[in-house]
């Protein structure tokens, strides 16, 4: 599994603290951020491009996102096909996210998580299969159905 990494400036710190968490984990991934901390740059440049890779492998990939809040990181993400990126704040957020929606992205809020907790959620979240549920596969059928007018 490759793990997809983007972060805002906003982001960019803690991103770097869970990308050497990863590495000395042994997970493979690939940073898709400013090679430096950028002011200026725009979240949704970093939450498109791990969308768009997440999407394209969304059996063999997965996504994490760093940014102030989440919410923008969240929002883009969710307009690619195939994502389902999930808002996370906790470890047992991450686990359900992972058991019931099958999430293949989160969204991580650096301005209110600090670095051991977001340790715990993306190891959780990684570690996570989903259940497979009948209940929880019709309701991610009927997200897959869903004609937005």
């Amino acid at each position: 599994m490759i793990i997809y990494l983007g972060a805002d400036h906003r982001g960019f710190a803690l991103k770097e603290t869970i990308k050497q968490y990863l590495q000395q984990s042994g997970y493979q991934m690939v940073d898709l951020s400013a090679a430096v901390l950028t002011p200026d740059d725009d979240y949704p440049d970093y939450a498109a491009a791990v969308a768009k890779k997440v999407g394209a492998d969304f059996l063999g990939s997965r996504g994490l996102l760093f940014c102030g809040s989440g919410v923008g990181m969240d929002i883009v993400a969710n307009r690619f096909p195939l994502v389902r990126c999930a808002l996370t704040f906790s470890p047992d957020q991450a686990m359900a996210s992972r058991t019931d929606d099958d999430t293949n992205m989160i969204a991580l809020p650096a301005d209110f998580l600090d670095p051991e907790i977001t340790k715990k959620i993306v190891s959780i979240w990684l570690q996570t299969e989903f259940d497979g549920k009948e209940g929880h596969k019709r309701r991610l059928d009927k997200i897959r159905n869903l004609q937005i007018e």
